[in-house]
């Protein structure tokens, strides 16, 4: 979006009372980060339950179990990635492809003993060549054989934390929507701009701008996907050109 001095915006203060606005606003943040850590600490002590640990998904080097892809660690972050079979990467999750976008520095997770793993719900052959074609490299598997097993009727979208305890796996946590928002940084960055996220839902001046139509998608494409296009990387799927 770009803007003019014409563009509404906020009315004009000094910097004594722009600051006493922000203080007052500051001490509701802090309750919200204050809330966020109480509801974390909850989340700490739900119970789990078991899944089955020698569940089959696909890797490079072929066939593992749930129990494999923990990279020996004892913690276990999934995003089951939603797959259209058969389809050019233009046709792929939107939605999927922004939140995958954002998750890139594996080592401080991995420091804390949890690995991180995609599961798409597609055939590793296909899928993986969209995770080639995006650039990304976080670990990649097909759970098409297990999807139903471990996702329960659950998603889209779904985020799923899992302990390892020996040869035992438990699902500790799990959720969709917006709760996925712990993925990505966009959003919260957005937050924190005089326009936010420019969502209609959101509550803004009656005429602060608002967007339009699908913004995870740009000209026909999830929109990631036109930096790697523009830099000369081949979108070989299915029908892609």
């Amino acid at each position: 979006m770009h803007t003019d001095t014409a563009a509404p915006a906020p009315e004009i203060t000094d910097r004594a009372g722009y600051q006493a606005e922000l203080d007052a606003l500051r001490v509701r943040e802090k309750a919200h980060t204050h809330e966020g850590d109480a509801i974390a600490a909850a989340r700490r002590r739900l119970p789990m339950v078991e899944v089955d640990a020698a569940a089959e998904l696909i890797g490079p080097d072929g066939p593992v179990t749930l129990l494999e892809t923990f990279e020996g660690r004892p913690l276990l972050i999934a995003y089951f990635q939603m797959w259209h079979t058969g389809h050019p990467a233009a046709e792929q999750c939107p939605g999927c492809t922004f939140f995958n976008s954002q998750v890139r520095e594996l080592s401080y997770l991995r420091a804390r003993g949890v690995t991180y793993a995609t599961f798409c719900q597609g055939p590793y052959e296909e899928s993986v060549r969209y995770r080639d074609f995006m650039g990304w490299d976080v670990p990649w598997y097909s759970a098409a054989g297990s999807a139903e097993a471990l996702m329960a009727g659950r998603g889209p979208f779904m985020l799923a934390c899992y302990l390892r305890q020996g040869e035992r796996v438990f699902e500790t946590y799990w959720t969709t929507g917006r709760g996925v928002e712990a993925m990505d940084q966009t959003y919260g960055l957005l937050d924190r701009t005089v326009y936010g996220r420019q969502e209609p839902w959101e509550d803004s001046p009656a005429d602060w701008p608002r967007i339009t139509g699908d913004y995870s998608r740009t000209n026909g494409r999830p929109t990631a996907q036109w930096a790697r296009l523009e830099a000369g990387h081949r979108d070989d799927l299915a029908g892609g050109h």
